[in-house]
């Protein structure tokens, strides 16, 4: 009998033999309105990805985005934050920060995630219903914190230059900040974990193109004891925990997994896959965040087969360990989306169906 997703994605996890490579298609809300149309009938040829998407449902005029993701918008999140965007369904930018100074932060409260979430109400009940349902149907069940749950909240709430300087000069009152988002955001994990949920995702942005935006040194004094008190529970729990992160972070995994995650989500091409094979491989579990800056948008159909490939060849085994997932963005036109879908289904079997 073959295994469910949800047996596959924890064998996969565990790296105790999946059947095939989990692999996630997500297309952005800009890509959606960019493309509208064009991209129903990629949609529809690969329903493994997008199962159950009829053509003609949605009206592409009149499509609606979340707050901070609406161009032209001014949003004030429930924590202070100003946010603005230029660009329908892609998260704006912080303008305007509560704490910029820090003669704010004695009358500073944080929101209660118990009454709302970052960006408007929170219904803990209809959570708890949908795990419930969920795991009676034998599917995978995941909660998280909101993205930008504590190194990026830092840095909304104060200004990254800010934050760099409270870092540098051992900012006496960063400590209690960083207590604050802790306590804010235990609160979200044990309602998840009250839940019975298989994998609880964090998601915070550590680094630039280049490199992490902190030395190891800044990140294991400042974010590491943070990040344990949260993902650690997760794990006596006997939950899974994911960490996705954009930017070049491999200089903080060892940080990174000794909080306790066991799921990290870098992305490709600037770690470079030898590098990731190097440092990742039958560490931990990679559910890889496949190039969305050159090759998928701008690449030719080979370029991108050639790409799915050499990931899987290299960062791959048939005891499990790898996962892909790919985000679309502006400008990916439809024939690449489609040739990405086409090497995922050609590869996610690759090393259980004997061409390895």
């Amino acid at each position: 009998m073959p295994l469910t997703d949800r047996e596959n994605y924890l064998r996969t996890v565990e790296m105790t033999g999946p059947e095939w490579m989990p692999c996630t298609v997500a297309i952005s809300g800009a890509s959606r309105k960019q493309l509208g149309m064009e991209l129903e009938d990629v949609l529809v040829r690969h329903p493994r990805f997008f199962p159950g998407f009829q053509k003609g449902k949605q009206d592409y005029t009149k499509m609606e985005f979340g707050p901070a993701n609406r161009a032209g918008e001014r949003f004030k999140d429930a924590w202070g934050c100003v946010w603005y965007d230029t660009i329908d369904g892609i998260e704006g930018q912080v303008i305007e920060r509560p704490l910029d100074d820090w003669a704010k932060f004695a009358s500073y409260q944080a929101p209660d995630p118990l009454k709302t979430a970052d960006r408007g109400p929170v219904d803990w009940e209809s959570s708890k219903r949908h795990c419930a349902e969920a795991k009676a149907k034998g599917h995978l069940t995941m909660g998280g914190v909101p993205h930008g749950f504590l190194f990026m909240r830092l840095y909304y709430l104060r200004g990254f230059e800010n934050l760099m300087i409270d870092f540098a000069d051992d900012e006496p009152k960063l400590s209690a900040l960083i207590e604050m988002l802790v306590e804010h955001n235990r609160k979200i994990v044990e309602q998840w974990l009250s839940f019975g949920v298989d994998v609880v995702s964090f998601g915070d942005d550590l680094g630039t193109q280049t490199a992490a935006m902190v030395s190891p040194a800044t990140f294991r004094k400042h974010i590491t004891p943070a990040y344990k008190r949260l993902m650690k529970p997760c794990r006596d729990a006997g939950a899974h925990v994911f960490l996705h992160s954009d930017g070049h972070m491999l200089e903080l995994l060892d940080e990174i997994l000794e909080a306790g995650a066991d799921i990290v989500n870098p992305q490709d091409l600037c770690h470079g896959i030898d590098n990731l094979a190097r440092e990742l491989k039958g560490r931990v579990c990679t559910c890889l965040d496949v190039d969305r800056q050159k090759i998928v948008p701008f690449g030719t159909r080979k370029e991108i087969h050639d790409l799915i490939e050499e990931e899987t060849r290299k960062l791959g085994s048939p005891q499990g360990g790898l996962m892909m997932i790919a985000g679309i963005y502006p400008p990916t036109p439809p024939e690449n989306i489609d040739a990405l879908c086409c090497a995922m289904e050609e590869f996610r079997t690759y090393w259980w169906d004997g061409r390895a």
